[in-house]
């Protein structure tokens, strides 16, 4: 993600709490198939229905320890007047960053890593392992391990973690792990730890909200720097192709009822 004068870590302490261990609960080796499938097809529907919402993304890292700069940058993600997906830059302050540098790989990994989706399409380039059950809150949840089969020479950026799947409505709530991908050869980037969460923004699809981290990045050819980040992602409004009305934002994200954990102070 960063590279020595750049690297972002993610780590967000969990609040997943394990539920009794019980085999009767722990589904069978087909029945995990089956969940695979079916909640990748639902992760598919999900990330066709997001690209018809506008939304709001606010991305803040904070060198923490040796204490640094910051970085900022707010996104407004919508469509232009022939109903064209944009990204529109609204506030975006010169870094003060000292210690650590955003590189490409880092963008990529705050646009689409951490808010992770699983499609059917990007399911086949994982290996997935069930784990258990467990509670996110009071949502009663499926765990897996995913992780990358190949990190291809392209620079692609994968996920490599877990994800917790509501055994209800079968679509993740939370991710827990860092990004990765191909680096060239002597590059030290260093990729942090991130937790993800989700809430339920339309009453049917789970809507990536909050992520936050707080980890140490470990260089090779020099110091190890803590930093903080935090990712918000708000203002979800679906857009009405029909009428080609322009998106006003302000407006308040519904709240789930379980809402996120807060960062420690």
């Amino acid at each position: 993600m960063f590279q020595r004068s750049c690297a972002i870590a993610l780590f967000l302490f969990g609040s997943a709490v394990l539920l009794p261990a019980a085999a009767a609960n722990d589904p069978t080796a087909d029945q995990i198939q089956d969940i695979i499938k079916k909640f990748t097809q639902k992760e598919t529907e999900f990330a066709q229905a997001r690209e018809n919402y506008t939304y709001r993304q606010t991305s803040k890292l904070e060198e923490v320890d040796p204490p640094g700069g910051r970085y900022e940058m707010v996104e407004e993600v919508s469509f232009d007047d022939r109903n064209r997906r944009t990204s529109h830059v609204t506030r975006a302050p010169v870094t003060s960053l000292q210690n650590i540098l955003m590189t490409g790989e880092d963008e990529q990994d705050l646009r689409n890593v951490m808010p992770f989706v699983m499609t059917n399409e990007t399911a086949d380039q994982y290996i997935i392992n069930y784990v258990g059950r467990e509670k996110v809150d009071e949502i009663s949840c499926y765990v897996f391990s995913v992780r990358p089969k190949v990190l291809t020479k392209d620079r692609k950026r994968y996920f490599e973690g877990q994800i917790w799947v509501d055994d209800q409505d079968l679509q993740i709530v939370k991710t827990y792990g860092r990004s990765t991908g191909h680096l060239g050869r002597g590059e030290d980037q260093q990729f942090p730890k991130f937790e993800t969460y989700r809430e339920q923004i339309d009453g049917k699809y789970w809507f990536p909200t909050y992520t936050y981290a707080d980890d140490v990045l470990n260089f090779k050819d020099g110091p190890s720097q803590r930093i903080k980040v935090v990712v918000k992602y708000d203002q979800y409004k679906k857009w009405d192709f029909n009428t080609h009305s322009t998106i006003t934002y302000g407006g308040q994200v519904p709240q789930n009822p379980t809402e996120p954990p807060k960062p420690p102070q």
